[in-house]
């Protein structure tokens, strides 16, 4: 099953993209819906908001009076707190519900237009915002019956553009026609989250081509934190840090975030296997990395690899024994090519040209293995960097 959680702000279009999906098979959970299904009349949680708010919060009918309740919580954050508490954990209960019933081989689409706000992304393998530009969701909202000064305090009260964008795994502009972003979902699903799905659901990681070194992006520490993130959670909150070329500002390297996930034994990372690969990062079982340094125990050396499954995004993970001396000369090497720029421009070089000599090659492994000569060597200056004290 794969888990996706969709956004965006009033007025951006989020329920045509949420309903493309739908047509193509995925299981939609919107949860404005369920928000409004557990305070449905005859229900505990409508009983519970009339309790505490009064009966005036009720309509002849006996059904929720939105306005008056809105009234009575707008701009108190006690009165707020206390009708979150009474929806949220039943908004919850029937999303759990929901997902348990879906199939194993289902595409989860998980609508929820706070789910910036209340720091839910790293719940989901992929997260998909939807965007449009200010005057078209107020010309979308006006369509929809609410006045200007309404619709700018709504979108006001949201997280901005900034803050989604920290969050998106996939930023979908929806500030044209209907029929562009109905193609983006399109390719989305076709190209993605079918494949995606599908290698979660096989413990598969995802297979890219022969290496190719690219120019530093300057998007690379963002994606990093939203994948972080994601093993974090899976991991009870273990230390996760961001490793390789990817990692370092400036530095040309293949497009692929590469992690180190913080363990005390390689025993306690074999119980994380299950978890880290339903977040999406099978294991590929025991590896090693060349011991660096003389007089090391090569299995002090020994960890374990997971990688990523989702197509649009390579992940490699070591589960290393944090503060052991493979985790320590991965950050003690990151960090001082961070501090060396003509060690960083040195590493560059050496990476394009073994790049082009191994660009016919399936994968990255003889690509890999021919910079191990020149990384292990680099150990003194790496130990002489942090000897002199010049850690950045």
């Amino acid at each position: 099953m794969l888990r996706v959680g969709l956004s965006g702000g009033i007025g951006s279009g989020k329920s045509t993209v949420a309903g493309r999906l739908a047509e193509h098979g995925a299981v939609v959970i919107d949860a404005d819906r369920l928000a409004r299904e557990v305070v449905e009349p005859g229900t505990d949680g409508l009983r519970d908001i009339a309790e505490a708010f009064g009966p005036d919060v009720l309509d002849e009918a006996g059904a929720l009076n939105r306005p008056a309740l809105a009234a009575k919580v707008f701009g108190d954050q006690q009165a707020l707190a206390t009708l979150n508490a009474i929806t949220h954990p039943r908004i919850a209960a029937r999303t759990g519900e929901l997902i348990a019933a879906a199939p194993e081989d289902a595409i989860v689409v998980h609508d929820v237009p706070l789910l910036v706000e209340n720091g839910m992304a790293p719940l989901y393998h992929l997260v998909v915002i939807v965007h449009a530009d200010l005057d078209q969701r107020l010309v979308r909202l006006r369509d929809r019956g609410l006045a200007e000064e309404d619709a700018r305090r709504r979108i006001a009260a949201q997280a901005d553009d900034e803050r989604r964008r920290a969050v998106a795994d996939v930023w979908l502009d929806n500030s044209g026609t209907p029929d562009l972003v109905l193609a983006q979902v399109d390719a989305l699903w076709a190209d993605r989250l079918v494949r995606y799905e599908s290698n979660v659901r096989l413990r598969r990681y995802a297979s890219y081509g022969p290496p190719v070194v690219v120019p530093y992006d300057e998007t690379w520490p963002a994606q990093a934190e939203r994948v972080a993130a994601r093993i974090r959670l899976a991991a009870g909150g273990r230390v996760v840090e961001h490793i390789g070329s990817t990692s370092v500002p400036g530095l040309a390297a293949k497009d692929v975030l590469d992690f180190q996930l913080g363990v005390t034994s390689l025993e306690e990372a074999a119980e994380l296997e299950e978890a880290l690969a339903q977040a999406g990062f099978p294991g590929l079982g025991l590896g090693e990395d060349s011991v660096k340094r003389e007089g090391d125990a090569p299995e002090a050396w020994h960890k374990r690899l997971h990688a990523g499954a989702d197509p649009g995004r390579p992940v490699n993970l070591h589960v290393r024994v944090a503060g052991g001396p493979a985790w320590n000369w991965a950050i003690g090497f990151r960090d001082w090519l961070r501090a060396d720029a003509a060690a960083r421009d040195e590493y560059a070089a050496l990476k394009l040209e073994l790049a082009e000599r191994h660009r016919g090659d399936q994968g990255s492994l003889a690509y890999a293995e021919s910079k191990e000569p020149w990384m292990t060597a680099a150990t003194a200056r790496v130990d002489a960097f942090y000897r002199d004290g010049q850690t950045s």
